[in-house]
Parts: C-alpha cells; sequence; structure tokens
C-alpha cells in the first residue's frame, strides 16, 4: 500500500483484521462507485427534470407490478410525503397508473404504462451495460464475494425486503 492504492490480501492474510486505512479506501471506492453507477441514468432523467428518486420508484414499481403505496415506501425507506411527490409527477407525465385494491379501496397498486416501462428500460439498460462490464472485468469470484459484502452490509429488514423481491423474479 506503500503508493496508495487498496491492496488486495494475500492468501495468508485475513479480512477480518482490515486497517482503518483499507476501511476508508474502501469506503471511498464504494461512493465513487455509486456515483459512476447512477450517472448515466441521471444524464436520461435530466431531461425530464427527474432526479434519483423517480428512477428508483420506476426501477422497484417495474419489479413488482402492482405493489402498493406502502411497499414501496418501506422499500425505498422515504417519506410519505416525498413519495407521493414523485408519484404524482410520474402519474401526471404519464409513466406510473395508479389503482385502487380490489380487497381494500384504501390500497392504490401501482404499475407503469407503456411509456413508463420504455423510460425503464432505457434506465436499467444503462446501468447493467456498466455493471456486466464490471462485473467481466473483475471476473466471478470477484463478484460473487461484492454480491456477499452488499448483503452482509444490509440492514436485517432491507434484507429481508430483498429476499423477498429476489424471490419473486421471474
Amino acid at each position: 500500500m506503500a503508493d496508495g492504492r487498496m491492496m488486495a490480501p494475500s492468501s495468508g492474510d485475513s479480512l477480518l483484521f482490515l486497517t482503518d486505512e483499507q476501511l476508508r479506501q474502501g469506503i471511498e471506492a464504494m461512493f465513487f462507485a455509486y456515483r459512476g453507477f447512477t450517472a448515466d441514468p441521471d444524464r436520461i432523467l435530466a431531461d425530464m427534470a427527474y432526479g434519483r428518486a423517480h428512477h428508483r420508484a420506476i426501477h422497484f414499481i417495474n419489479r413488482a407490478p402492482g405493489t402498493t403505496v406502502n411497499n414501496l415506501l418501506n422499500i425505498l425507506g422515504v417519506t410519505k410525503q416525498s413519495l407521493n411527490r414523485v408519484l404524482r409527477t410520474l402519474i401526471a407525465d404519464g409513466l406510473v397508473q395508479s389503482k385502487v385494491g380490489r380487497n381494500d379501496k384504501r390500497e392504490r397498486h401501482l404499475f407503469l404504462t407503456d411509456e413508463g416501462r420504455k423510460l425503464e428500460q432505457e434506465l436499467s439498460d444503462a446501468q447493467r451495460a456498466r455493471m456486466r462490464l464490471a462485473f467481466r472485468t473483475a471476473g466471478p469470484e470477484a463478484v460473487a464475494g461484492f454480491r456477499t459484502v452488499l448483503e452482509a452490509m444490509m440492514d436485517p429488514e432491507m434484507r429481508q425486503s430483498f429476499d423477498r423481491l429476489r424471490e419473486s423474479a421471474p
């Protein structure tokens, strides 16, 4: 680590004993990676005067068509006021449709419209391309390790939401 870069531990080193400096470097790498991961969708959304909250809502409505507003609130971890502001614009712009629940009329179920699905596809295509390139560069062992680290960083309730979403995948 003499040149300031984070060095991979040799086979004899234990990942349980990372220094504060190595952890700081990992945190900074995550910040910069997140900026890269969101850069392409941010550019697409900027032309529409949308932000990351709109992107996240579109993503999770697409992943679970018919999801309720309350479920989306739990997944996104935002306030009801903030989510309602986002949903109002997405509905007004014809990207999301809200339907009253069949069993509980107080529930609103959310679906992407055809235009919403097109936008979601464009946003996801950009992120998949970036992830695909990174995963190919890193290799299968690194990809598995990365996934393990991400899942270990999730709070228990977020991990449950993630597992439910993963289990419902087609």
